[in-house]
């Protein structure tokens, strides 16, 4: 028996997916987003890369995951679970987003950051360094959090705030036009 769920059609440097039977939300038939190769997206689980979004070098999409519309996943980054990565999103470096989290918007995620549990990272907003966000946490808007620093809990940061350092800010917290320098 074939476990292959999509086969790959040439498409300038990468290939579009096409679904060779029905998952998730996925139809038989259905025609996905570019990957280089079958080793970016599992073919275990109902994980879909959809419309124009790619996922290329040694990222991989499994699980459940979701990668949509123009989002880019790339270098070593992971994204699975039930996590979605959408709009013009990208994922990358070494970044991993897994969980129930949603990277949207024009959103980044690079560097050793991990962003999991049921976190929002939406706008402009970038996470990158060794930064977590975490549980409820939204970060969005120009927000910055990077270096060591954790957003978790049902902290929000919005506007064009910075978070670095050793920073914790966990519980509600909702923070505008604030810098953590």
């Amino acid at each position: 028996m074939n476990d292959k769920k999509y086969e790959l059609i040439p498409c300038g440097s990468l290939f579009r997916i096409r679904a060779l039977r029905d998952f998730g939300d996925v139809k038989k038939g259905d025609i996905g987003g570019l990957v280089d190769s079958e080793e970016n997206l599992s073919h275990k689980g109902d994980c879909w890369v959809y419309d124009d979004a790619q996922v290329y070098d040694d990222a991989r999409v499994y699980g459940n995951a979701r990668v949509h519309g123009n989002a880019r996943v790339y270098d070593d980054a992971r994204v699975c679970g039930e996590a979605w990565v959408c709009g013009n999103a990208q994922v990358c470096g070494d970044a991993r987003v897994y969980g129930n989290a949603r990277v949207h918007g024009n959103a980044q995620v690079h560097g050793n950051a991990r962003v999991y549990g049921n976190a929002r990272v939406y706008g402009d907003a970038q996470v990158y360094g060794n930064a977590q966000v975490s549980d409820d946490a939204r970060v969005y808007d120009d927000v910055r959090v990077y270096g060591k620093a954790r957003v978790c809990g049902d902290a929000w940061f919005c506007g064009d705030v910075r978070v670095c350092g050793d920073a914790l800010f966990c519980g509600y917290e909702e923070r505008e036009e604030v810098r953590h320098e």
